[in-house]
Formats: structure tokens, C-alpha cells, sequence
């Protein structure tokens, strides 16, 4: 039998974990830790270009060692400026996870969440070598989200689909290839505006709230790439095959 109503917040038990855990984090720094502490906290856990330079000295003034060297190119998407800054996170996450966590179900989800962010740190990295301003925030890993869901959402039968399905079937739908995701008008028009918007958040003419310090527009496009070009390395449902 089916429900005649769904719950209002009918999240995937992964978001809402997700969520949780940016909020104890958050709580953490703010409830727990002493100013001092939580620059020490920064500086172990946020993602720092300068780690993987040739600054002498660099390994004694930031903690954590090789092994900080390798998860800050995730800790860092657990981390948020203030409360305004986790909050934009969060609503852009509950849409664009959401789809995808209902698709992907939880290890392929947590898989994805890392390697998108990680994509975005990669990039950040790239572009700004040597630099010790720290990068924190899980927007790269939320562009990786929304260049899944684009893959899927617009098909025939799918959330947003012409012909859409009403039930958890929406979220199986065969994906598009890559070729005719970027045909699709509705997708394009979409692209047209988040990389616009990046590039203006790049040049300074556009700031984002929440965030006081410069955005890191390079590591949402290096998330939302990864996104989209690695999507069917996480894809459980198969393409469909031409008819002969």
C-alpha cells in the first residue's frame, strides 16, 4: 500500500548524516574550542596548497604529517566559515544529494562525496601553489553532485523529466551519455549559469554569503568536472543498449 502523504523532510539516511556531521563540527569549533585551538584545528584538518611546496620549514609549522598531506584533500569538506556559509552548503546539498544519494545508496554516495572533493582540492592546489590561506567548505564536493544528477534527473521518467515517475523508480532511470547531456538545452542553460557565476565569484564581482574570505571557484569546477565525467564510475544502473 502506498502513503497518501510523505514526510516533510523525507531525506536519504546518508544526507542526513552528512548534515549532521557538518553541524558537529561546526559545533565543535565554536562550543568547544578556544580561538588558539581552533587555528590549531584549521591547520590540521582545512587544505593548504602550501603543504606541497618547497617552503622550508613548512612541515614544522603545519601538523599532521604526511598523513595530514593526504586527508586534508577531504577533512576540509567538514569545515565551514560560520553558520551562514553552512547553511548555503546545506540547502544546495539537499536537492543535488539527495537525488543522488537515492540512486548511488550509501558506500557508492561516501565513495563519490571523496573523490569529487578531492577533485577540488586537487584543483585548488593546482592554482594556487604555495599558498597558505586555507580552503575549507564541501561546495566542491556538492558541484560533483550536481553534475551527477544532471546525468539523470532530466530523463524521460526521471525527478525532473517531461514524462516523470512519482516514486524512488525516478531516481533508476538510465543516464544520459555524456555527449547528449551537453546537447540538452535545459542542462546547457544550466551550465551557462554555474560557470558564470563561478567566474564572477573569480573576478570578485559577485560575493557569496557567508564567506568572507575569497571563494574557491576553481575547486567547485574541479569538483563539478570530476562529477561529471567520473559519474558512471559510480553508476549502478546500466546504460541502455542500442537496438539493433
Amino acid at each position: 500500500m502506498s502513503r497518501r502523504t510523505e514526510p516533510i523532510f523525507n531525506l536519504p539516511s546518508v544526507i542526513a548524516g552528512l548534515v549532521a556531521a557538518f553541524g558537529l563540527v561546526h559545533a565543535f569549533r565554536e562550543l568547544v574550542l578556544a580561538p588558539s585551538q581552533d587555528v590549531e584545528f584549521l591547520l590540521l584538518f582545512a587544505f593548504i596548497p602550501a603543504r606541497y611546496g618547497p617552503m622550508p620549514g613548512i612541515d614544522i609549522a603545519l601538523p599532521g604529517g604526511l598523513a595530514a598531506d593526504i586527508w586534508t584533500f577531504v577533512s576540509y569538506a567538514f569545515i565551514h566559515g560560520d553558520l551562514t556559509h553552512l547553511g548555503v552548503n546545506v540547502l544546495w546539498l539537499l536537492p543535488f544529494g539527495s537525488a543522488v544519494a537515492r540512486r548511488f545508496e550509501t558506500v557508492r554516495f561516501v565513495g563519490f562525496f571523496v573523490v569529487t572533493a578531492a577533485a577540488g582540492a586537487a584543483v585548488h592546489l593546482v592554482t594556487h601553489p604555495g599558498e597558505l590561506l586555507p580552503m575549507i567548505g564541501a561546495s566542491a564536493a556538492i558541484s560533483g553532485f550536481m553534475a551527477a544528477a544532471i546525468r539523470f534527473v532530466f530523463q524521460v521518467g526521471g525527478p525532473l523529466g517531461v514524462f516523470r515517475n512519482t516514486d524512488h523508480t525516478a531516481y533508476l532511470v538510465p543516464a544520459a551519455p555524456l555527449v547528449d547531456t551537453l546537447k540538452d538545452p535545459r542542462i546547457l542553460g544550466f551550465l551557462v549559469v554555474w560557470f558564470g557565476l563561478n567566474i564572477l565569484f573569480g573576478l570578485g564581482s559577485v560575493g557569496m554569503l557567508g564567506v568572507e574570505q575569497p571563494v574557491a571557484w576553481q575547486a567547485h569546477i574541479g569538483g563539478f568536472i570530476a562529477g561529471l565525467l567520473l559519474f558512471p564510475l559510480f553508476d549502478p544502473v546500466p546504460l541502455p543498449r542500442a537496438v539493433d
